[in-house]
């Protein structure tokens, strides 16, 4: 998505009864002006604000959200056919959940969108996107509580409900509620760059970013305090990820067995160390390929890859790109 450099990137939130509150507000807070205020480069020159954020509904009246209050929307709802992007968050307690039906009025006011708007959808939003058919045949996620139900209404949809968001460029799903955040500030970086993701995320106090196939939900108990044992070494571990590291380096630092030190990591986290150890590398080299000009088989030396073709073969494995290819596209100038 390319932002146009004279006027604010349009995005219209559609608000429908049953709206999650807590979703509601994500879209303002984290792609307002005032989110960005006031490290926006643009705001000394008078450039307009990157992103102009309008809440709508279906006839222009109020909401109930989840949280039993009423909301009313910002602008009438015919701002939705100059929108840019178009976000859906979710929904409880509807029939559009409960039996995948959509109002007319619904179908009709999504008619008047823009071919070329970009849709996004938060936790169950991704049941107006599906029933719209904006999904068919692709992948997306949505809250894993309601992936059976999902299935059942739109078996054309390829759903995934092992991962936080899904991105197709024209249209964007995420899981429930925090994995909203995840996808806007994964808007973020791909409109305007790493920088004003990190800004935005250390104003809202959240993590600046969490990969998009990181799983939703991993079913396990917590461990008790006398079992949680590893902590400590993964951090030491993250201090060390240029230094060869094996399984019984990790143990001997916890002072385990290797087969104690395994089970408890994965009573802890919910996966193994190894699989921990290279998505750790990879977040790393995700970090420095953002933020630095180093060369790629420095960049993997630095994040214990060890070669550019190691680093290559992971970092495609997880985000689908090449190092350089990654680079190009989260150092780009925004537009």
């Amino acid at each position: 998505m390319t932002l146009v450099p004279s006027r604010p990137h349009r995005v219209a939130v559609l608000a429908l009864d049953g709206v999650v509150a807590f979703e509601l507000g994500l879209p303002h807070r984290f792609l307002s002006a005032g989110a960005l205020d006031p490290g926006w480069p643009g705001r000394s020159t008078g450039a307009p604000p990157p992103y102009e954020v309008s809440m709508c509904t279906l006839d222009d009246g109020p909401v109930t959200t989840s949280a039993g209050y009423a909301a009313l929307p910002t602008h009438p709802n015919s701002v939705l056919a100059q929108a840019d992007t178009v976000v859906v968050p979710g929904v409880t307690n509807t029939a559009v959940v409960s039996r995948g039906e959509l109002p007319d009025a619904l179908v009709r006011l999504a008619a008047t969108a823009r071919p070329d708007a970009r849709w996004v959808s938060i936790c169950t939003g991704a049941f107006v996107l599906a029933g719209l058919g904006k999904l068919d045949g692709r992948r997306a996620t949505t809250h894993w509580v309601y992936a059976d139900l999902f299935r059942r209404h739109f078996p054309a949809v390829l759903l995934d409900p092992d991962v936080l968001y899904v991105d197709h460029g024209d249209v964007l799903t995420s899981a429930g509620n925090a994995a909203g955040i995840d996808l806007l500030l994964h808007l973020l970086r791909s409109d305007l760059g790493t920088d004003a993701a990190n800004r935005v995320a250390r104003g809202a106090v959240v993590a600046p970013w969490r990969a998009g196939g990181q799983a939703q939900f991993i079913e396990r108990p917590v461990p008790d305090a006398s079992e949680a044992g590893t902590g400590p070494t993964r951090a030491w571990a993250i201090e060390h990820l240029d230094e060869p590291i094996g399984l019984a380096d990790l143990a001997r630092h916890a002072g385990m067995s290797i087969r104690t030190f395994t089970r408890r990591f994965r009573e802890e986290t919910g996966e193994t160390a190894g699989t921990w150890l290279v998505r750790a590398r990879v977040d790393r080299a995700r970090h420095l390929l953002e933020t630095t000009d180093l060369p790629v088989d420095r960049v993997a030396a630095a994040v214990g890859f060890g070669t550019s073709a190691s680093l290559r073969q992971h970092l495609s494995a997880a985000v689908g790109l090449s190092p350089l290819a990654y680079r190009r596209t989260y150092r780009a100038e925004p537009a």
